[in-house]
This record gives structure tokens, C-alpha cells and sequence, in this order.
């Protein structure tokens, strides 16, 4: 089975850019679709980004276009996320996540359905 663990999370403050990382054990992440999403205090998940499997084709939240930046390691297990100019809003607990299938299409890979392996989370809190 696979497992997730997301790491870099912390407290930064307001306009610091922190990068995420997503580690899979046993399976090469290139071969999943990868997302990242976050919950924000008191909300529900939402989408940041994801990309299908191989490939360099990226999807973007509409909001969070132009922030974040999702890539896949050097290291086939990893999936990272930037995140630049980070604002007291973007304080949240993200979430990788990986579909053994291909979520192919924008509306497809950002919807948290058919994601069948999911991290904990690592919390990031923005704040001076």
C-alpha cells in the first residue's frame, strides 16, 4: 500500500515562500496522478494543484494560480509544492494525495474524488 508523508510544514511569516514535500513509500510517484490540497480553519479541503501521471502538465486552482507551484522530484517518490508570498489566509493543514489511475483533464485531477491514497498533512501557519 502506498503511504504519503508530507513534510515542511511550520509557522512562517506573512510573504516567506515555503516548499512542501510529498514522500511515497514502495512506488514511484511518476506513475500517479499527484494533488495537493489544503483545508483552511473551520472549512473543507479545496484544491491547490495536481498533475496526471508523467508528463509535465500542471492544473491550478483559479486562486491559487501564480502562488503555488506544483513539481515532481528529482527523486521519483517526491511531489513538491511552492509556495510563494504566503499570506495570514494561506494558513491551513495541506495535503498530497495520489491515484494509482489517471485523472486526466483540469476539473478531473483538481477534484479530491478517486484520489485513493492521501497523506496526513502538514500544518503551515502564516503569522507575524
Amino acid at each position: 500500500q502506498v503511504q504519503l508523508v508530507e513534510s515542511g510544514g511550520g509557522l512562517v511569516q506573512p510573504g516567506d515562500s515555503v516548499t512542501l514535500s510529498c514522500a511515497a513509500s514502495r512506488f514511484s510517484l511518476n506513475y500517479y496522478t499527484v494533488g495537493w490540497f489544503r483545508q483552511l480553519p473551520g472549512k473543507g479541503r479545496e484544491a491547490i494543484a495536481c498533475m496526471p501521471p508523467a508528463g509535465s502538465i500542471a492544473y491550478y486552482a483559479d486562486s491559487e494560480e501564480g502562488q503555488f507551484t506544483i513539481s515532481r522530484g528529482n527523486a521519483k517518490n517526491t511531489v513538491h509544492l511552492q509556495m510563494n508570498s504566503l499570506k495570514p489566509e494561506d494558513t491551513a493543514v495541506y495535503f498530497c494525495a495520489a491515484d494509482s489511475g489517471g485523472k486526466y483533464g483540469r476539473d478531473w485531477c483538481l477534484s479530491e474524488i478517486g484520489y485513493n491514497y492521501w497523506g496526513q498533512g502538514t500544518q503551515v501557519i502564516v503569522s507575524s
